[in-house]
């Protein structure tokens, strides 16, 4: 990877105090231990007397359940207690009420309609996706308990099921919520300009339908979750796996009825979140009030077909889109008509549907535009943001409907695009939109040529036209393709930083924003060193404590850097002056002639006075006796700061990738695969290109290889990894990087989101890729994976056309 040098960097954005540290690739301080088999995840925390929870889980994807009986489990050897619907049913039913919550702006412009679907946390009347929790057991270990699950009996009448989003919009189809008038869970539109006169002119209409289909997140390490009572102060304690350890705090209190104080939630080591853990689930609300009801510690862990058809799914959509254009491809009006697989439940509300709309038209200059979009419920797993949360699916679509334009006026994929990106000169641009927080949309920064120029002259795009002219070798045949997107990142509306100065010398972070496999350990503490003056290798960094930081979002959204780093920054510059006030002080001196650096006040002056931080902050007149104050200025050294994003910081890149594609076999090669990159300032280039590789990575399973799919009866035909293919280091090829910056001017650092980027692209460019390849057959991809068999069955149906 192409990357500016250390020095270059450490000059970059608004926030560094002397460049030490920020754009460093620091090693990753958490390694280490990791590598080492020291981690510290959910099930490793061992409680005295802990009991195991086993769930037992709907078989039937639609069905009145008529009876349950738990008679025979009860008398198992080393149950503890089997519940049912019936034994929590004074407990309110879940609902994730920050991410269905409606931004009044949002409300105000378009008046969305956003349905609520409480999930009881185990069905009492009826399931509605194969995985739902219908009861659950406890016991000594988990071995027990699901030898207790075969013996809870369950009567269940079946009902219709729907799977089709399409067929579920149906005016007789079965409703699925019957306190709904229909399966519609949430419904918005928007317009800019006038799209029908626009599409009447137009030289060139193509119009396409492409669906996104589902897969999941399957991260390494399952869901878990456990908790405990202090005998003593009767605070409960709970570890978890969660991406937004607070919202889960706030929400055991509500379902539980305690105060939020009395509960203690801890995110310990996350063996990868991508988003599937960043909601709340039943089970995470069920193990808490378990470990109350039945006064010892508790314990739950996901196992496999768990994780792959019961915990969320992502990516299922369908979009009718249809671009406009003139006679030399510049696109003069954009319609889409997108339809959302919601699942059985809805969750996160307009997030993704809404994520989808508003990165539609990417860095392309549309002035006019009508995008619809539909959530439907049906008999399937719930859907929930996964990677890049709406905005893979969208940039396939457009990018898609791109390149059967480009082939409609014979044009080269990449020079229509470069025809209709937003210049620098343009920014901040506005699209006509509005965003995901109820505003104008505005692109604050960028350089979309400079991004699409860089791939395309690092794709060789002449070799891989003089390639295929050359014809097919051996029926492997030869194509390139290109897609471009950008991401709003930094989502609020706030994230905390928290920095204490101890009485050693050693600095503590906290942060409100919990890792999952980002680094924060690293970049955070390269900030806070920046910004303090004090060396990286004293500041601890501790994230997704609720009671470090008793307030905080989490990490999602690619908002962590943005949000916690500018919180970090800002507490790091206030700390700073204390120190030096507090020098100032100690040593009877002007403030204002003291330099911080290194952890050493000094004076300005040739010999002139010092104090360590150490002497400073751990100086007292007696051991173990504070120093004297004057009630103005306290002895604690340490700040807090919420910061509020004024607006989304746009990152954006452009992907090439070159492909082989074998006619016989329908196996696809990727020869070459470019990325240009833009997030901004980069705080650790090494973490930094960690993320965008391992967000390809994802990218490419589900371009490739990764698929859930459902059999018309509700009943998932993947749940295993012998079914669900998940890509190995061997599938993932060596990357072609670069990148640009452009800082942003939306916060101190200059800093873009970055860790759901990498995400974006890869099925839209290696679908346009394939189709170039596959060109002489007169093939057309319009959805993933592109595993052999689809391939061959692409061929062989444009033969028969």
């Amino acid at each position: 990877m192409s990357h500016a040098s250390d020095r270059d960097r450490s000059d970059q954005g608004n926030g560094n105090s002397n460049g030490t540290w920020i754009g460093r690739s620091v090693p990753r301080v958490e390694d280490d231990r990791l590598l080492r088999g020291n981690g510290r995840y959910v099930d490793d925390i061992a409680l005295p007397g802990a009991v195991e929870a086993a769930f037992l889980r709907s078989p039937h994807a639609h069905a009145r359940i008529e009876s349950v009986d738990v008679t025979a489990a009860l008398t198992a050897p080393g149950v503890v207690a089997v519940w049912t619907g019936d034994d929590v049913a004074d407990l309110p039913a879940m609902l994730n009420k920050e991410e269905l919550r409606t931004p009044p702006g949002l409300a105000a412009l378009l008046d969305p309609l956003v349905r609520m679907t409480p999930m009881p946390l185990l069905a009492r009347d009826k399931v509605l996706y194969v995985g739902q929790p219908v009861a659950v057991v406890l016991a000594e270990n988990r071995y027990l308990a699901e030898d207790a699950l075969e013996l809870v009996e369950v009567r269940y009448a079946p009902l219709p099921v729907l799977v089709d989003p399409e067929h579920a919009l149906g005016e007789d189809a079965v409703r699925l919520h019957e306190d709904l008038p229909d399966n519609t869970a949430v419904a918005v539109a928007t317009r800019v300009g006038d799209p029908e006169a626009a599409f009447a002119g137009a030289h060139a209409v193509v119009s396409e339908r492409f669906e996104a289909h589902r897969y999941v997140a399957s991260p390494i390490e399952t869901r878990a979750v456990s908790a405990q009572v202090d005998p003593y102060s009767g605070r409960l304690t709970v570890w978890s796996g969660t991406q937004t350890p607070h919202r889960l705090r706030d929400a055991i209190a509500h379902t539980l009825g305690l105060e939020s104080a009395t509960v203690h939630v801890i995110a310990a080591d996350v063996g990868g979140g991508f988003g599937q853990k960043g909601i709340l689930y039943v089970e995470e609300l069920l193990v808490p009030h378990a470990a109350r009801r039945l006064g010892r510690p508790v314990l739950w862990r996901e196992d496999r077909n768990e994780n792959l058809t019961a915990s969320s799914h992502a990516r299922e959509q369908i979009h009718r889109i249809e671009l406009a254009a003139d006679a030399e491809g510049r696109i003069v009006a954009v319609r889409d008509r997108i339809t959302v697989n919601f699942g059985a439940y809805n969750m996160t509300g307009l997030v993704v549907p809404y994520n989808s709309l508003c990165h539609l038209l990417g860095p392309y200059r549309v002035p006019n535009v009508h995008i619809d979009v539909t959530g439907v419920l049906t008999n399937t797993t719930f859907a929930t943001p996964y990677r890049g949360a709406g905005r893979p699916e969208t940039v396939f679509a457009m990018e898609r409907a791109m390149d059967r334009l480009a082939a409609e006026l014979g044009i080269e994929p990449a020079e229509l695009r470069a025809r209709n990106l937003v210049r620098p000169d343009e920014m901040p641009y506005a699209t006509g939109l509005v965003d995901r927080s109820g505003s104008p949309q505005s692109y604050d920064s960028g350089d979309f040529p400079e991004l699409l120029r860089r791939a395309v002259a690092k794709a060789d795009v002449e070799g891989v036209r003089a390639r295929q002219r050359e014809g097919a070798r051996d029926g492997k045949y030869v194509g390139i393709g290109f897609a471009m997107y950008i991401e709003a990142t930094g989502l609020g509306p706030f994230e905390t930083a928290r920095i204490d100065v101890a009485p050693s010398g050693r600095v503590r972070l906290a942060i409100g924003a919990p890792s999952q496999g980002q680094g924060h350990r690293t970049s955070m503490a390269q900030i806070a060193a920046d910004a303090i003056g004090v060396p990286f290798d004293v500041i601890d960094v501790v994230g997704g404590d609720t009671e470090a930081t008793p307030f905080g979002v989490g990490t999602i959204a690619s908002r962590a850097l943005v949000n916690a780093g500018n919180a970090t920054h800002r507490a790091g510059r206030l700390v700073r002056e204390k120190i030096v006030e507090a020098a100032a002080r100690r040593l009877g001196v002007d403030a204002g002639g003291l330099d911080l650096s290194d952890g050493i006040v000094r004076a300005g002056e040739p010999g002139g006075p010092s104090i360590s931080l150490a002497e400073l902050a751990g100086k007292a007149p007696l051991p173990g006796i504070p120093e004297p104050t004057d009630g103005r200025h306290g002895t604690e050294i340490s700040e807090t700061v919420h910061f509020r994003p004024p607006g989304f910081a746009v990152a954006s890149g452009a992907h090439a990738a070159v492909v082989e594609v074998d006619e016989h076999t329908g196996e696809v090669e990727i020869l070459h695969y470019v990325v240009v990159h833009d997030a901004g300032n980069i705080v650790n280039p090494m973490i930094a290109e960690g993320q965008v590789t391992g967000g390809i990575a994802q990218g490419i399973g589900g371009a490739l290889y990764e698929e859930m799919v459902y059999g018309p009866d509700g009943q998932p035909r993947t749940g295993t990894y012998m079914d669900y293919l998940v890509p190995t280091s061997s599938e993932i090829p060596d990357l072609d990087m670069d990148e640009i910056f452009t800082p942003s001017p939306m916060n101190d650092l200059g800093v873009k989101g970055l860790g759901e980027g990498g995400a974006i692209a890869p099925q839209a460019v290696l679908a346009g890729a394939v189709e170039d390849a596959l060109r002489p057959f007169g093939v057309v991809v319009r959805r993933g994976p592109l595993s052999p068999s689809r391939v061959r069955a692409l061929i062989r149906a444009a033969a028969d056309a």
